[in-house]
């Protein structure tokens, strides 16, 4: 059954406006609980960096289970003592609408942290504001702004413009407990993956389409953790933002600056055969008539096939890589990254007739449309639950199979070699 497009969302201004506290009242402070000593045992504090390599976080891909979403953890760090004196600005998300546990570290972004023991305490750079996102004890999400968007510590009169990107930056228009609903009664895998992750929270982010270009660069037949450590390479070629729980932070570099990074400082660094990809991309889109950046945000405007074949031009992105760019930053929320998780879903549950056979380009395109017809317009959200449902709690692995449903494969269009995830 196809689900009815949804009604268009309110402008995500007039949700950030809506966020602001009233007139005359402070922000939130969010002071920490004090630790126990099985807190303090279980979770050792991330450890200050010693060189320009970063500090490793938890083990990548570990979920917490549900209940721990649902209640506040102590933040028990020198980092995490300073932040409770800041003040800590409230969001219109509550844990339902957002779980940053099934959102930041489960594989659309790569660049957010955990600066303190609680898991459900994140930092990272949105644009030029460096930021932490935490839940208060009553559930609702709030946010601390550590610096003005030049470097400088945060003040009142940044709040506003760190709000409405970070608001911008969670889709915090689309209402996500009314697509869980549809979801649920559309499917009944749905509804006992998203009862066994917790009931709700696992949101789609919007990224900034430059930003999410070139993570999912990184992603070529990789797991999380290496992921991670290439991708905040490339982020340290940006302007610092500021040093949050032993971690500091960059925001992400212009397309000016990540063209003049060449394919062997890259190799030295480890990135491998993707270092090709990322300065060729990098020079495909500093070419472009307009710019890059204006390039990849037209393609918001365009039909999701179209925004598939522009993507597929660029160095080293295949239709995997394509439909995640698409999915997490152009608004392309029917885009299905189809890999062996989604793969395994599929025929499983959605087209049953296909077990056994190997995933080729053709099936993926079948899968997708699969996906579609069962969930609606927002098909990637539904993907999105359904992929999390899929992974494991010790390891996460992002790789696409073309011709196995085992091995990574290559791929060739036209004159270039795409490797995709």
């Amino acid at each position: 059954m196809r689900l009815p497009v949804l009604p268009r969302s309110p402008p995500l201004a007039a949700v950030a406006a809506a966020a602001m506290p009233p007139r005359g009242r402070r922000a939130i402070r969010a002071p920490p609980l004090p630790p126990s000593p099985s807190d303090l045992s279980s979770t050792p504090p991330p450890p200050r960096p010693t060189s320009a390599e970063p500090p490793k976080s938890g083990s990548p891909g570990h979920h917490d289970p549900p209940s721990a979403a649902r209640r506040r953890l102590p933040l028990a760090s020198p980092a995490a003592d300073e932040e409770a004196q800041e003040e800590w600005h409230p969001l219109p998300l509550s844990a339902a609408d957002l779980s940053l546990q099934l959102t930041l570290p489960t594989g659309q972004t790569f660049l957010w942290r955990r600066t303190s023991l609680s898991p459900l305490h994140f930092t990272g750079a949105v644009g030029p504001h460096l930021i932490s996102l935490s839940h208060l004890p009553d559930g609702q999400l709030a946010f601390l702004l550590h610096n003005d968007g030049d470097g400088h510590p945060s003040s009142s009169s940044t709040v506003t413009a760190a709000r409405a990107a970070l608001c911008d930056y969670l889709n915090a228009a689309v209402p996500l407990a009314d697509l869980w609903r549809q979801f649920a009664a559309a499917d009944e895998r749905f509804a006992e993956v998203a009862a066994r992750i917790g009931g709700g929270g696992a949101r789609v982010l919007r990224q900034d389409p430059v930003e999410c270009v070139f993570q999912f660069l990184c992603s070529s037949n990789n797991n999380i953790k290496r992921i991670e450590k290439m991708v905040w390479t490339l982020a340290g070629y940006g302007e610092r933002l500021g040093e949050v729980g032993g971690f500091v932070f960059h925001r992400f570099p212009t397309m000016e600056r990540l063209a003049r990074v060449s394919e062997q400082e890259l190799r030295e660094a480890g990135f491998g055969y993707r270092a090709k990809y990322i300065v060729g991309t990098a020079k495909e889109l500093q070419a472009k008539p307009d710019g890059g950046e204006k390039w990849l945000a037209s393609l918001r405007e365009r039909e999701l096939p179209e925004v598939i074949e522009a993507l597929c031009t660029l160095p080293g992105v295949g239709p995997k890589v394509a439909a995640c760019i698409a999915l997490f930053s152009l608004d392309q929320n029917h885009a299905i990254p189809v890999d062996t998780h989604v793969w395994k879903v599929a025929t499983k549950y959605l087209l049953p007739e296909l077990a056994g056979k190997s995933l080729t380009p053709k099936l993926s395109v079948v899968v997708s449309d699969a996906f579609v017809t069962r969930f609606g317009s927002y098909a990637g959200w539904a993907q999105n639950v359904l992929f999390i449902g899929q992974l494991s709690s010790q390891k996460l692995m992002v790789t696409e199979v073309t011709t196995d449903t085992t091995k990574p494969t290559k791929r060739k269009r036209g004159k270039n070699h795409s490797e995709s995830i």
